[in-house]
């Protein structure tokens, strides 16, 4: 326990600290522009992140009765464009054969994903499906079909 003379000490360099001599450096830290910073980047972040799509714009078909999955990062996105090329988590594929090595290189790293095939509306039938034989190759036997919600437009009003 502290006596009384020292808890007097105590409580006077408390209340009056020591003055510093000329030229020595303030050891605070300003944390202002720090925080600053951060929120600018943070809002950055909020602007872009929703501009990153996974894989290649393509144009889907439509359907009425939509389902909507949250993108949770967990799908293996293969997207298939107008002009045949087929792109894998956004690279580009050689060929067909590609496929499977690519997709079961994927499976490797983390094996809980799923495949998003997400093929453009001019994509013959028969290339989706080839496509599709490639994924089951490569030990995929659930493949989701990305679509797009078909938007009616409303009857003209007073005709």
């Amino acid at each position: 326990m502290a006596t009384k003379h020292q808890i007097k000490k105590m409580r006077h360099a408390a209340r009056h600290p020591k003055k510093r001599a000329k030229g020595l450096v303030k050891a605070d830290i300003n944390v202002t522009p720090l925080v600053d910073v951060v929120l600018v980047l943070l809002i950055i972040f909020m602007v872009v992140t929703p501009m990153i799509v996974s894989g290649v714009p393509v144009d889907l078909p439509k359907t009425t009765h939509h389902n909507k999955k949250a993108d949770d990062g967990k799908d293996i996105i293969v997207s298939l464009t107008a002009d045949k090329e087929i792109f894998i988590m956004g690279r580009k594929t050689r060929d067909l054969n590609e496929i499977v090595s690519r997709i079961e290189e994927e499976i490797r790293k983390s094996p809980e994903k799923t495949v998003f095939l997400k093929a453009d509306n001019r994509v013959t039938y028969g290339l989706a499906r080839e496509v599709m034989e490639k994924i089951n190759k490569a030990g995929i036997e659930d493949v989701l079909l990305g679509t797009e919600e078909f938007q009616e437009k409303p009857a003209p009003a007073g005709g």
